[in-house]
């Protein structure tokens, strides 16, 4: 059999944004992923649905493996032949114990390449207004790790610390605090330094708790800090206030959850996160090609007779066209049909080929579409609706009604999905998702199967149109509708909602 190869892959300090090309490049090729706790969940949504997982779990006090045995493993999967990521939260190499794995590899001569990582003692100041270096300020920057062991005392010379005058940034301390800041003070240190603690930085768990290193730990105490977070002592902490950035942002400090397929998500979660917001990408379902078209391809041969085409959803293009292709035909075999389409998404991917479309209701949904196109039939005429498999039937029942000849051919199956790395009830549970956004009823209906047992009365829903809202409105979710259905009016819809909660807050 033929040896794997292993890349040990930085997965940044939590913003997907900061992971790496390469580091995606990478991980989409990936057989299967070794991934511990510290990796953020945006990065976690993108790991490919066929790898298989193992979830190594480390965190400070709490190892699901041991080093040795995660080395081990990294080993024997590569022995096996397999593409191995070994994904890492920031860094492999600072304080991630990288080299320890690949020694085994090494030793072993299992292939392998690195592939760094942001990591956070530069990007969680940054996302915090903190520049970790500034020439009116200081002129170095040391990254002390502050974790101990138990039982044992800091091997950290403080007194060398204080004397370079630089920014320190120490890793993993929260629980030593008061024992980093005495140290430094002991050292000789100002007690006035000023100094920040910082939470969850490049999330929307974001929090910034600025002091001095003899006040610091007292602050902490009365406004409250959760792991993982970081500590920033230097001169440098005194700019925070002015540079600070994130914060500004619309949806800073939001948590959104994003339902829609998967070949359909980027451009909205791509918004959401261009105004601040962190994106978690759990699509509810995904669509899959009928495996039987016979039906279609017998249309297919015939396609110059219908005098409109229904396309009802951006995947209903795909879909057809592709088929379209698997039978040697091009747009010629269209002949002079019209076009019909619901929606943005829809008529863009038509205006993709070349096709433009020649009806699309002000609203976007079934019914409106059917009572518009009835509008304009005259009785006869022959229409083609190649879509999903449980779609709106009264589209067809109002176009028959006016006469017209209706073939309505099922192209593509909706299928509901969950993910196996994140448990979106927990989230819901633990008020840690601010708003899901719905952009059909079939991405309701997908997420409630996914998180059956939840209380949906804490769900705040953004959807896109009458159809999703009536859908989040059965299952008692609070919703919210968008003007238009149109992915710029459901990101204005995002906005509009977190204003009116900081307004009541």
């Amino acid at each position: 059999m033929e040896v794997g190869k292993v890349w040990l892959v930085g997965a940044g300090p939590g913003d997907i944004g900061l992971f790496t090309v390469k580091g995606a490049e990478v991980l989409e090729k990936a057989e299967v992923v070794v991934y511990d706790s510290l990796v953020g969940q945006g990065v976690l949504s993108k790991i490919p649905r066929s790898a298989r997982l193992i979830n190594v779990g480390k965190r400070a006090s709490r190892h699901t493996m041991p080093q040795e045995e995660i080395n081990q493993v990294l080993l024997k999967e590569a022995m096996n032949g397999f593409r191995v990521v070994r994904l890492k939260g920031g860094d492999p190499f600072l304080f991630g114990r990288g080299g320890e794995e690949l020694e085994l590899l090494a030793q072993n001569g299992i292939p392998y390449e690195v592939v760094p990582g942001v990591t956070s003692p530069l990007s969680v100041p940054a996302y915090n207004g903190i520049p970790v270096t500034h020439r009116d300020f200081c002129s170095s920057l040391h990254i002390i790790t502050g974790h101990k062991r138990a039982g044992q005392e800091y091997d950290i010379d403080f007194k060398a610390l204080v004397n370079t005058k630089g920014t320190l940034v120490f890793l993993m301390g929260v629980s030593a605090l008061e024992d980093i800041c005495t140290g430094l003070m002991e050292a000789g240190m100002e007690p006035e330094m000023p100094a920040a603690i910082l939470q969850k930085g490049t999330t929307a768990g974001q929090k910034r708790i600025v002091a001095t290193i003899s006040t610091l730990r007292a602050e902490v105490e009365r406004q409250g800090i959760e792991t993982p977070a970081i500590i920033v002592v230097g001169k440098v902490c005194t700019l925070a206030e002015k540079f600070s950035w994130y914060e500004a942002l619309p949806l800073a400090g939001w948590k959104v959850l994003v339902t829609r397929p998967r070949d359909l998500i980027s451009q909205t979660a791509a918004r959401l996160r261009e105004k601040g917001a962190e994106v978690l990408e759990l699509p509810a379902i995904r669509t899959v090609s009928m495996e039987d078209q016979s039906r279609l391809y017998q249309v297919l041969e015939k396609l110059s007779q219908y005098q409109w085409l229904v396309f009802t959803s951006p995947t209903g293009v795909e879909v057809f066209f592709r088929e379209m292709q698997n039978r040697e035909k091009d747009i010629r075999s269209l002949g002079n049909a019209k076009i019909a389409a619901i929606g943005e998404g829809t008529r863009k991917k038509l205006r993709d080929r070349g096709l433009y479309v020649d009806l699309m209701p002000e609203v976007y949904d079934g019914d409106s579409l059917g009572a518009a196109l009835a509008e304009i039939l005259k009785g006869g005429e022959r229409v083609l609706i190649p879509r999903a498999e449980k779609g709106n039937a009264n589209l067809v029942k109002l176009l028959e009604e006016k006469g017209a000849v209706v073939e309505d051919i099922p192209t593509y199956q909706t299928l509901y999905e969950s993910s196996p790395l994140i448990d979106e009830k927990k989230e819901f549970e633990s008020n840690a998702i601010d708003c899901v956004v719905f952009t059909s009823a079939s991405t309701v209906k997908g997420f409630v199967e996914g998180t059956q047992g939840l209380d949906y009365t804490k769900v705040k829903a953004a959807c896109i149109g009458k159809q999703t809202k009536a859908a989040a409105d059965a299952y008692g979710m609070r919703t919210y509708m968008s003007q238009k259905a149109t992915i710029d009016s459901l990101i204005a819809l995002v906005e509009e909602m977190k204003r009116s909660e900081e307004k009541w807050n």
